[in-house]
């Protein structure tokens, strides 16, 4: 079978293509540089920018003979203008999957995001019949919102659409990392009462989903036009797992505590700030992040299950004994 995986060399990505190569399958990467370890794998690498026009021949070479594509490539992050989340992650979306409708690809898979249907309201044990918000506090869930309903209304190709939450794990670029950093610096303080329940997605665990997706999705299967939450087995605290992780990579524990309200403030006031002045950077607290830190968020998980056999085959604690070693 013949693969291809955009972003195959991103967190995700990487961990899907590994898993189709042990597999068996030939798999074909598209991202902006090239990829020599991909290479050394057995991996074949299209160096494609999908956020300009010029990339349809390229992908067009890519696709041919292509029975799945898995589309996880985006433009992550919580700071950047709409324009640029946009065209990396709306017009690179509608590029990838038009090409492969030209290209007779039977199976698109779309990596999503939860983010697509949190507001401004808890969200606890909610299912895929959840709505996407009427608005969104960063352009990143909007726009992967936008890319999502135009995966999932296509009619001459099936697809389907996963979406994990917080993702984490070895490799990780994003999660770990910056909470980490944040700690070390004694930067890291816990926001609002400390209550809330997350879903978490260990990494392989999301790999796998997708791979499962992919081979349930056909013409008359439940999963085509369909969206799916996927996580680990439970909710968890949020501020708890923090705390663990934190005390697993040798940082000192969090001592200080800010109420949401004045975090949502503070983060008002900068967004505010760095929006006049042009700046890029991120600013140290987005209103989306405060939200995320404050709110519960766990979903139902019973249609991946039902629909393909998704199980976190790997749990909360062995994945965090790969991660942080002990």
């Amino acid at each position: 079978m013949i693969t291809l995986v955009t972003g195959g060399n991103g967190f995700v990505g990487r961990y899907i293509v590994e898993m189709l190569l042990a597999r068996g399958d030939r798999v074909r990467v598209v991202g902006r540089q090239p990829y020599p370890e991909l290479e050394s794998l057995g991996a074949q690498c299209f160096q494609i920018d999908l956020s300009v026009p010029e990339s349809a021949v390229g992908l067009g070479r890519a696709m041919a003979g292509v029975e799945t594509v898995f589309h996880v490539a985006a433009m992550a992050g919580i700071w950047g203008t709409f324009e640029d989340y946009y065209r990396n992650n709306v017009t690179a979306t509608q590029r990838v999957l038009r090409a492969a409708v030209r290209a007779g690809v039977p199976k698109f898979v779309y990596t999503s995001s939860p983010s697509v249907a949190i507001g401004r309201d808890d969200l606890e044990g909610a299912d895929e019949s959840t709505p996407y918000p009427d608005h969104f506090m960063a352009p990143y869930p909007q726009t992967k919102a936008l890319a999502e309903r135009f995966v999932l209304a296509r009619q001459d190709i099936a697809t389907t659409s996963i979406r994990p939450h917080l993702i984490w794990g070895p490799r990780d670029p994003h999660t770990f990392p910056r909470l980490i950093a944040r700690a070390r610096k004694g930067r890291l303080m816990r926001i609002g009462d400390g209550t809330n329940r997350v879903d978490i997605t260990y990494v392989e665990n999301a790999a796998e989903a997708h791979i499962q997706a992919a081979a349930a999705l056909g013409e008359r299967s439940p999963v085509r036009g369909r969206a799916y939450f996927i996580g680990q087995e439970q909710p968890v605290n949020l501020w708890d797992f923090i705390d663990r992780v934190v005390a697993g990579s040798g940082c000192p524990p969090i001592r200080r505590q800010i109420s949401a309200r004045t975090a949502m403030g503070m983060a008002t006031m900068m967004e505010l700030a760095y929006g006049r002045l042009g700046l890029r950077q991120e600013p140290p607290l987005t209103r989306f992040m405060v939200h995320q830190m404050t709110h519960s968020h766990w979903f139902d998980h019973s249609a991946a299950q039902r629909d393909f056999g998704y199980g976190p085959r790997i749990s909360t604690e062995e994945g965090l004994r790969r991660t942080l070693g002990g």
